[in-house]
């Protein structure tokens, strides 16, 4: 589930519980994120599903739903 991935991933990169991320985190409010965090995020994500994502996308992902929505785009092709 793309969800328990992102978790994972966002878990690592942030150094925090996964158990603290939900669908509704604000990535930088909630979660501490910063722009390297999103960017790195993105790389991570682009390389683990083999996609490209677009450039602007740490302009319009505010929440772990919307990075979920995201990918789900992303791999639809």
């Amino acid at each position: 589930m793309e969800l328990e991935k992102i978790r994972e991933i966002l878990a690592e990169l942030l150094q925090i519980d996964s158990q603290t991320i939900t669908e509704d985190s604000f990535l930088v409010d909630d979660l501490g994120a910063d722009s390297l965090d999103l960017f790195q995020l993105q790389m991570r994500l682009e390389q683990e599903y083999e996609i490209e994502m677009d450039d602007r996308l740490e302009e319009r992902i505010f929440t772990v739903h919307d990075v979920v929505e995201a990918l789900k785009q992303a791999t639809r092709g």
